[in-house]
């Protein structure tokens, strides 16, 4: 069994409130939920207006399917034009990793 996962950090466009937020990536997550078939979340910064932290995990029978979900995950986010993707970070492991 393979797990990956990444996590981005965003800068959001003009939100002035954590309503604002909400409503700007709730699009987002459904999205990536729906084109990846993964485990998505907002995993930090939830106090604060312009700045997200979004989780995305795969576990898959075979590395690929987890490499070319977190690809697609990747492309997804770096697309919009309603954020700026400061950074990406991703990791692989193998269930009997140690």
């Amino acid at each position: 069994m393979w797990i990956g996962w990444i996590e981005f950090d965003l800068l959001l466009g003009d939100v002035h409130s954590l309503k604002e937020k909400r409503a700007v990536l709730r699009p987002l997550l459904a999205d990536l939920r729906r084109s990846t078939e993964a485990s998505v979340a907002e995993v930090s910064d939830q106090d604060l207006h312009r700045r997200s932290r979004i989780g995305v995990g795969v576990v898959a029978a075979h590395a690929e399917r987890v490499t070319d979900a977190l690809d697609r995950a990747e492309r997804l986010v770096a697309d919009r034009p309603e954020f700026t993707l400061l950074s990406a970070r991703r990791r692989m492991r193998r269930s009997d990793d140690d």
